[in-house]
């Protein structure tokens, strides 16, 4: 299997393999690697920080990545399937997501943000607790190493309106329109 991106040698030995593999959905390419056990990252194909996102992976699990399949990648791919088809509203494939404890919290509560709704940078930090740390939760929102499952997507500005995502903005509409049972129009390609 070839992947559009170089696996993190780890420096370490460990026990804990990770395989990566790459996943299609209707919104492009896309990177997972995991355990037998749990999802580590969940990237898309062509976002510019994917390596280091594999690096970081690699480093905070301490697993050794490298090209194969899962039970875990299995179930991803089953759930996205459902997902995509309109029939799953949240992800029940486990999860490893090590970060700082501010970053977990954030994740943790972007994975409270009900399907089909939106929540702002500013709702995040009064939701963890620090109404004055709007930007260090934009910075834990872009750290998430687990596109769509952990939904980053529906996070937009305060006046309402789309703001960055690192699989494009044409991407994080897509997402939204899909969980607002809006029929967007398909992408050339997609």
């Amino acid at each position: 299997m070839t992947l559009p991106v170089s696996i993190p040698a780890t420096r370490h030995s460990s026990s804990v393999v990770a395989h990566v593999a790459e996943i299609d959905t209707p919104i492009g390419e896309m990177i997972a690697a995991a355990t037998e056990t749990h999802l580590l990252l969940f990237e898309f194909a062509r976002r510019r920080t994917l390596d280091r996102q594999l690096e970081h992976a690699a480093r905070a699990t301490g697993a050794q990545f490298e090209p194969g399949d899962s039970p875990i990648l299995d179930q991803l791919r089953t759930e996205l399937a459902e997902y995509f088809a309109g029939r799953r509203r949240s992800f029940d494939v486990p999860l490893r997501t090590p970060g700082t404890d501010f970053q977990m919290r954030v994740w943790e509560e972007l994975r409270r943000c009900p399907y089909g709704t939106t929540t702002s940078y500013g709702r995040l930090a009064i939701a963890v607790g620090n109404a004055s740390a709007v930007r260090a939760v934009a910075r834990a929102n872009g750290d998430n190493r687990i596109a769509i499952v952990i939904p980053c997507h529906r996070v937009i500005g305060s006046d309402g309106s789309l703001t960055g995502y690192g699989g494009g903005l044409w991407r994080k509409k897509k997402l939204l329109d899909l969980e607002a049972g809006v029929d967007s129009p398909r992408l050339p390609g997609l």
